[in-house]
């Protein structure tokens, strides 16, 4: 017995245009849901869950209110199949539920608990991701006698919970995909009527391209949105119609014919639109996308930029003015109509991509908001993927000795610098259509000999070689040290690029495959991060996995700066004192009153694990704040930054240092050096904790402008670049409050990896150069004992003051 047979008994499918009863395998990761607004025997809302193949039904009296003091009677009706999902229309008078059908809401619900324990105990949790019923809901199963299975319909108290309790549904009372209201549903009125285009047709032009990145950029001034599965789309509409464009400027109007008439109901007298093609209702992945072009099936179109509006050229403009325009030429759509907008993903990138990874997206486009329009690629606009997917040319085949499959694995290349360069096989993701489809475009371009210069490896051994001129798109597990993917699994063919621009040097540069250092997972731990050196993303977190016990010892418990190099050093890096959510758990966070008295959450690390943590979200450089996150407003050690200008050897610079410690023996303190990595020494004083942020920042100023003022012709206690002209600068600022320094043993996103290291100052006397440290010295390093430790921290008290005073007369 099926669950559908009351609902099949209940319709004479010759009559009503509603689907026939037929149980579906599951379809993704995704359950759909459904709210259709029924005018029967009286208006009421079906409310409609995706479960084991059918949606389960319940018919809500009154429609859902998003108020939770609001409970609304849900009577339990027979399930429907999940084709259902997408009927709208009038069913005919007589016939059961005769009366017009309106889809008022639809997207996909997450269960909070086992369904069908739910359903036994009659409490059902879950989460909805709808175009209008959004969040936390409850459906509880009433107490009663009644022949009929009466629930209610609860929202749940969070950011998407109102006050009304019929603000929902007088709010939203048109269809969310067609647009159409209940009496132009009955009418059978049109979903979309051509508008009237005033200007002439916009022509095609160079489409913008992201880069891709291996993590997401951080800070202000970027907007992120959804990296979809499809075919990139420009929309032309005027007075000439309709055109619709792939990214190399073919018209596939045509083949995108689906969309020609949606884009002609467009109120505008011209624009010219960015976007993607989706497969289906728009969850589609590009496989989907592949039959549906060949089948005719169902397309969505995510717009995500506005090129041309009304005779204006809106490239020059930020993208924010665009985004502004955009959002106005698609106001009044239905939000699940055929042309949609990209939605833009709050929250930082980090955040934004865990979202759309866990989501079970492709990734993310994080988009410079103040950027214009510019064709090809650039670094406006930074792609971040969740799975590992690209683009490749096809150059040969391997003979199957199978019934059937005509080729084992297809043998793939990439164009990198002019040139064929042998990427590896793909023998997975292959069905009757789609050999049937490659061996047909495979004839007539045999040729003899390979088109790679290189020498192939011997998995090509009996291969037959083909022009390379098409073009697949292959998903992968990691790329090799050798460049090659591994587990690739074949998901298209792709018709809209051409072999020539196909590239996968970037997916190689960023990947490497996983390894667990520490025991912690690095991702792309291959992935080179200091080219001259030769060092990867692998060995900067083995590096502080040597030096972690002796480098927490003085970076531990206390807020942190990270200096993030995504791409390497010789990529953009960025600097980053508050944690976004898509960090480990082990960089933790800590609350720290701002100057204006608000309160922000600051990064620490308090384990191993947070320095691997860092290093896997592409950290390179750690600096500390002075003081412990215990007594933050007490600070544990001073520090002076000598900094000297260009002209100067690091001979001068270590007199310089060396006179710092003479003047803080005079004062009563004692001191370490560290030579930091880069040009610099820093004195660093250990303090005890008795004096506050301000005493400790007076006393580094007079004791640094006292030396600049005693020797003005090597010395100077200003930052002004003009001043510090053959001379050394006193740097005392790293003493206040907030101000951060680079943490000892710290590595340097400079060329050699050096590391910052504190020495003492017999050692110091015998240095060359201040870079003169690196990952592979560190395990003798750490065989002998820390020089901070050989010294004795004392208090700024009024004596020492006085000793300062004293030192200043000499």
């Amino acid at each position: 017995m099926s669950s559908l047979d009351t609902y099949r008994r209940k319709r004479d499918f010759d009559v009503t245009p509603e689907p026939r009863a037929e149980l579906v395998e599951a379809g993704g990761d995704r359950l759909s849901f459904v709210v259709q607004k029924h005018d029967a025997t009286r208006l009421h809302y079906d409310f409609r869950l995706e479960w084991k193949g059918v949606l389960l039904s319940w018919a809500v009296t009154k429609g859902p209110s998003a108020d939770p003091s609001e409970k609304r009677l849900a009577v339990r009706t027979e399930d429907h199949p999940v084709a259902y999902g997408a009927f709208e229309g009038t069913i005919p008078e007589g016939q059961y539920g005769g009366g017009t059908v309106m889809l008022w809401d639809n997207g996909w619900w997450e269960p909070l608990h086992d369904p069908e324990e739910g359903l036994k105990q009659g409490k059902l949790h879950f989460r909805l991701h709808g175009a209008r019923m959004k969040g936390g809901w409850a459906l509880v199963r009433m107490r009663g006698k009644e022949k009929r299975e009466n629930w209610l319909l609860i929202k749940e108290r969070d950011d998407f919970a109102g006050r009304s309790a019929d603000a929902l549904t007088n709010k939203h009372k048109t269809s969310v995909t067609t647009g159409r209201a209940m009496r132009a549903i009955a009418a059978d009125k049109p979903a979309a009527r051509p508008a009237t285009h005033g200007m002439a047709l916009p022509r095609f032009r160079e489409v913008q391209l992201a880069t891709l990145k291996d993590a997401p950029p951080a800070g202000d001034g970027w907007q992120h949105e959804a990296k979809f599965d499809g075919y990139r789309c420009l929309i032309a509409v005027g007075k000439g119609g309709v055109r619709l464009y792939t990214r190399n400027g073919k018209d596939w109007s045509d083949r995108f014919g689906a969309l020609c008439d949606p884009a002609a109901a467009l109120e505008c007298d011209a624009a010219l639109i960015d976007g993607e093609v989706i497969a289906g209702g728009g969850g589609g992945d590009f496989s989907t996308l592949q039959k549906a072009l060949k089948e005719g099936g169902e397309l969505t179109y995510y717009a995500f930029d506005c090129l041309h509006l009304d005779g204006k050229d809106l490239t020059g403009k930020p993208l924010t003015e665009r985004r502004a325009a955009l959002e106005g030429l698609f106001d009044g759509l239905p939000p699940r109509g055929v042309m949609r907008l990209s939605p833009v993903i709050e929250g930082d990138g980090d955040a934004a991509l865990d979202a759309m990874c866990r989501a079970g997206g492709e990734g993310i486009v994080s988009k410079r908001m103040d950027a214009p329009y510019r064709g090809g690629r650039g670094r406006a606009w930074i792609k971040s993927k969740c799975s590992r997917r690209a683009e490749f040319v096809v150059a040969g085949w391997s003979p199957s000795d199978k019934r059937g499959r005509p080729f084992s694995s297809l043998l793939l290349g990439s164009y990198e610098g002019g040139a064929l360069v042998y990427r590896g096989r793909v023998g997975a993701g292959f069905d009757g259509d789609a050999f049937d489809e490659l061996m047909a475009a495979f004839s007539g371009s045999d040729r003899k000999t390979p088109p790679f210069d290189e020498d192939l490896p011997a998995e090509t051994r009996g291969a037959k070689w083909v022009t390379p001129r098409l073009v697949v798109e292959v998903e992968y597990t990691e790329f090799t040290a050798e460049g090659r993917i591994r587990h690739g699994v074949y998901k298209g063919l792709r018709e809209d690029k051409e072999a020539g621009e196909v590239s996968a040097r970037a997916e190689a540069a960023t990947d490497g495959g996983d390894e667990k250092i520490g025991g912690v997972r690095i991702s792309s731990a291959g992935r080179v991060v200091y080219p001259d050196a030769g060092l990867t993303k692998g060995d900067v977190a083995r590096h502080y996995e040597t030096v972690a016990e002796r480098m927490l010892e003085y970076a531990a418990d206390r807020p942190v700066s990270l200096l993030r190099c995504p791409e390497g050093i010789e990529g953009e890096s960025f600097f980053q004192k508050h944690a976004g959510k898509g960090f480990p758990d082990a960089v933790k966070s800590m609350p720290v009153e701002e100057k204006d008295g608000g309160t922000e959450d600051y990064i620490y690390i308090a384990a191993p694990e947070g320095l691997l943590g860092a290093a896997q979200m592409g950290t390179i450089e750690f600096h500390i704040w002075g003081a412990a996150r215990d007594r933050i407003e007490r600070p544990d050690r001073m520090v002076f930054d000598l900094d000297p200008d260009e002209g100067l050897s690091f001979a001068d610079l270590k007199k310089a240092a060396q006179e710092v410690r003479e003047g803080l023996e005079a004062c009563g303190l004692e001191s370490v050096p560290m030579v930091t990595g880069g040009k610099g020494v820093h004195v660093i004083v250990p303090l005890r904790r008795v004096a506050e942020w301000d005493t400790v920042k007076g006393f580094s100023k007079t004791f640094a402008t006292i030396l600049a003022e005693r020797h003005p012709d090597r010395y100077t206690a200003t930052m002004s670049k003009a001043k510090r002209k053959g001379r050394v600068f006193i740097d005392w600022l790293r003493n206040e409050r907030g101000a951060t320094a680079i943490a000892p043993y710290s590595l340097r996103a400079r060329p050699g990896a050096p590391v910052a290291v504190p020495v003492t100052w017999d050692e110091l006397a015998k240095l060359e150069a201040a870079n003169g440290f690196h990952p592979a010295d560190m395990k003798a390093r750490l065989g002998r004992d820390c020089p901070l430790q050989s010294v004795k921290a004392r208090g700024i008290s009024g004596a020492t003051v006085d000793a300062l005073d004293a030192w200043s007369r000499e």
